[in-house]
């Protein structure tokens, strides 16, 4: 996918950048970095889905501590990173 140019606007005493729709996020939670370079590295943050079924199941006694561990390894693991050419 190609380099876009987008729109800053102000929001309160914060900046918001305009996400164009081929780039849109399928979270509500970034976390923002820079990079070496001085570029903005935007990551989405995995939404935590399925918090209170897994306190049921655990309850229950339907899920062993493997099975936790194997799943909070996943969830742990990093996102691929995207390479993208600096304006």
């Amino acid at each position: 996918m190609g380099t876009l140019t987008s729109r800053v606007f102000n929001n309160g005493n914060s900046q918001a950048v305009r996400i164009p729709a081929e780039f849109r996020l399928d979270t509500d939670r970034v976390s923002i970095t820079r990079n070496e370079a001085g570029d903005l590295v935007i990551h989405p943050l995995r939404v935590q889905r399925g918090t209170a079924l897994m306190q049921a199941l655990k309850a229950l006694g339907e899920v062993d501590e493997d099975f936790i561990a194997a799943l909070e390894a996943e969830q742990e693991a990093p996102l691929q990173t995207q390479e993208r050419q600096a304006l």
